[in-house]
């Protein structure tokens, strides 16, 4: 798996080894970002944070197009070495929080993100519970975006959020939401 563009564009990302993970697709994570640039223009100064990371690829992505923070978040050790390793091979120590917890049980970030990604286990139900979790403005600037990849075109969605877009590709179905 490569970074698709930025500073970092065309690096190698280390993905963690087991069932544990299942990387977003290249397709998936295209078009996911192509939605994302036509609704911010730029991820210029932006604060993130990517919940259930995995390789902490999304996160990783939205650093190398200017991000100014990322808060990744995964509770599997080995996603959390892949991180780490990731981060330290792009020199974004200084950029980036590792967290290794549940993501439905997690702190907020110090300051409230401006996008968050979510890419929780498949039919878990850690969608709807990560996204009650989330919806306020402890995790959430005014306007800020969280995308979804889930099994379904389903989704119960908090209030405080609005559902935005959606895409499928294959198997992934990908909301973007907004607060406010």
């Amino acid at each position: 798996m490569r970074i698709i563009a930025g500073e970092w564009r065309g690096r190698q990302v280390i993905v963690p080894a087991g069932l544990a993970t299942r990387p977003t697709s290249d397709r998936a994570r295209e078009g996911l970002l192509s939605m994302l640039v036509s609704r911010l223009g730029t991820f210029e100064g932006l604060q993130v944070a990517d919940l259930f990371a995995g390789s902490g690829a999304l996160g990783l992505e939205a650093l190398s197009r200017g991000a100014a923070h990322c808060l990744f978040v995964d509770k599997e050790r080995a996603a959390i070495d892949a991180i780490k390793a990731n981060v330290a091979a792009l020199g974004a120590n200084d950029r980036a929080e590792i967290r290794q917890q549940a993501a439905d049980y997690a702190m907020p970030p110090a300051r409230p993100c401006d996008l968050i990604f979510m890419d929780p286990p498949y039919g878990s139900g850690l969608a709807e519970r990560t996204l009650a979790m989330i919806a306020h403005e402890e995790w959430l600037g005014d306007g800020a975006l969280v995308s979804v990849e889930c099994e379904s075109e389903a989704l119960a969605v908090p209030d405080g959020l609005k559902r935005e877009a959606y895409r499928r590709f294959g198997r992934a179905h990908v909301h973007v939401l907004r607060r406010g």
